[in-house]
């Protein structure tokens, strides 16, 4: 706590600090999932630097003191929001108490649209990027964003934001296609921790997760052992372990109930940036959103099917 409290003295001191000569307005995103957002809405005119990069659990995220220059540096910041990044929360209040312009790109999903688990009552589940049309919400925030820091780009943002919520519908479209080919009653999905409520009710998955919403919980040997039972009884042909979650639990898993491993779905965390895919005669980036979810539903067919 004593070092988020001199990182948080450190940030709002600095909080309307900006580069005197910088050619394009910085900007940092939390997630790989809203970097990649902030990046294609910025184009040309931004200098995006994400704060955390692939495979990186957002839940227990701890900012690190290089954070603090990126901080100071940004014109604006964008994060998930809804207790995504834990402690960081915050940090990003009081940052927006000392001036910075800080948003939190899923105040703009409607209440109605947000899940909220029994076992997490009073907390909403913020993974909506497992729904490519839940997501494309957010998209107004950041284009508000970017054009109340730069006013001179406002037209271009809302462009460019016209475009990535195009390819976000048609990103919806193309999945429900392939996951078509999966027959209806082997559409459960087992993953590490429940990241995937909301690509499930977009898709048509029953998700059922060995931990919670969150990951600073690990699962027991009670959450193993049901899980166990549960796979055995439904006769299910593959899980999955996430890309940001330590395994140990799903190869335990795997191991009880003597079921494969169908592959790694990425989960709170794109890809590395650059690292291309190729699946079914596609290839794409798993660094990005649309890539990331590519390889995700077609990891899930090609094992569930």
């Amino acid at each position: 706590m004593k070092r988020i409290a001199l990182i948080t003295i450190g940030l709002v001191a600095a909080a309307v600090y900006t580069p005197a000569h910088a050619a394009k307005m910085n900007v940092v995103g939390t997630t790989t999932m809203v970097t990649d957002m902030v990046r294609e809405i910025g184009g040309d005119r931004v200098n995006v630097v994400g704060l955390m990069g692939p495979g990186v659990d957002p839940h227990l995220y701890k900012p690190a003191s290089g954070d603090v220059v990126k901080l100071q540096r940004a014109k604006i910041i964008f994060y998930s929001g809804l207790m995504l990044e834990g402690r960081m929360t915050d940090l990003f209040f009081r940052m927006a108490r000392a001036g910075k312009l800080v948003y939190a790109v899923t105040e703009s999903i409607p209440e109605k649209d947000r899940l909220e688990p029994a076992e997490f009552a009073g907390h909403w589940d913020p993974h909506i990027w497992g729904d490519p049309i839940l997501w494309s919400n957010c998209i107004v925030t950041v284009v508000d964003g970017l054009s109340k820091a730069d006013p001179a780009g406002a037209a271009d943002y809302a462009k460019r934001g016209k475009a990535v919520d195009a390819s976000y519908k048609a990103m919806k479209e193309w999945a429900l296609k392939r996951i078509a080919e999966v027959p209806r009653e082997h559409r459960i999905l087992v993953t590490s921790h429940d990241a995937f409520n909301y690509f499930g009710q977009a898709f048509g998955f029953q998700v059922v997760a060995v931990q919670g919403l969150s990951t600073v919980t690990e699962a027991g040997l009670a959450d193993i052992a049901k899980m166990v039972d549960f796979i055995k009884k439904e006769n299910i042909k593959a899980i999955f372990i996430e890309s940001s979650v330590n395994p140990a639990a799903i190869k335990r898993v795997s191991k009880d109930s003597d079921v494969k491993i169908g592959g790694e779905l990425f989960s709170d965390a794109c890809g590395a940036l650059g690292d291309m895919h190729e699946a079914h005669g596609e290839k794409y980036d798993v660094g990005t959103y649309i890539g990331m979810l590519k390889h995700n539903v077609n990891t899930v067919v090609d094992a569930l099917k």
